[in-house]
């Protein structure tokens, strides 16, 4: 009886061990080119999803344009709505010319059970350049987040890098798409209103819900902008400053 106690004792102990409360991966400890590693799992073998030599998690279309790929990270102990991810992604140099594709994040039960994806962001086409992605992830009862990778022309390569997954700040950064600008902004204590920090003026400011469908668009006046009758759930935005720099990120309206 003692015995089988300990075991038990210690495969608990293992268990526990696996989750993660953060998240801060570059890809740099590991080594070869299949899953799993650290934690990290993927829904379909190499050579479709591997760990490259060059130190980012990628995936290779190969001749199938219909079937999407997902990358998993380790299990988290909880997904409350407070933690924000943030990654790089982009077209791997070397893919074939033309390679297109897009990136979705969202959710798992269950690393093995890519049925349970439960998206979290609208599909993002993915560049030839790096891009930087930030999300206010909503809470959940699941515990994995997935970053599904979803081709459309053979023979393409796709890859992510600098994962965080970490507590958020209630004020956010927009990041950049045209420019260096950066600027911050929180959403009011009430939910009725983006708020933005800046000494640049800002112009118009487009809205979509998850799925893609733009909900609202209007002028930021006096650095705010009206979203008192938006449903509650995350929203991502682009937003355009008097010179011309044009920023996106998401927030959560409760």
């Amino acid at each position: 009886m003692k015995l089988k106690l300990l075991s038990a004792a210690l495969l608990f102990s293992i268990t526990a061990q696996s989750q993660v409360a953060t998240i801060n991966e570059n890809f740099s400890t590991f080594s070869g080119e299949t899953f799993p590693q650290h934690g990290w799992t993927s829904t379909r073998p190499h050579p479709y999803a591997i760990f490259s030599a060059h130190n980012f998690a990628q995936v290779y279309s190969g001749m199938d344009v219909i079937n999407p790929t997902y990358i998993i990270t380790p299990e988290l102990i909880t997904i409350d709505g407070t933690q924000t991810l943030k990654f790089d992604a982009q077209i791997s140099i070397g893919s074939f010319s033309g390679a297109a594709g897009t990136i979705e994040v969202g959710t798992v039960t269950s690393p093995g059970d890519a049925s349970s994806f439960v998206s979290m962001s609208a599909p993002v086409a993915l560049q030839l350049t790096s891009s930087a992605f930030s999300y206010t992830i909503p809470a959940t009862t699941a515990k994995f987040i997935a970053f599904k990778i979803k081709p459309s022309t053979v023979h393409s390569a796709f890859q992510i890098d600098n994962v965080v997954f970490s507590a958020a700040s209630n004020l956010r950064v927009a990041d950049q798409t045209k420019s260096k600008e950066n600027i911050q902004f929180t959403v009011n204590p009430e939910n009725t209103a983006l708020e933005f920090i800046t000494k640049k003026e800002l112009k118009n400011i487009q809205i979509y819900s998850s799925n893609a469908q733009k909900v609202k668009e209007g002028k930021v006046m006096d650095k705010t902008f009206d979203i008192s009758n938006l449903q509650t759930g995350i929203y991502y935005f682009t937003i355009e400053s008097a010179g011309g720099s044009i920023m996106k990120s998401t927030f959560i309206k409760k």
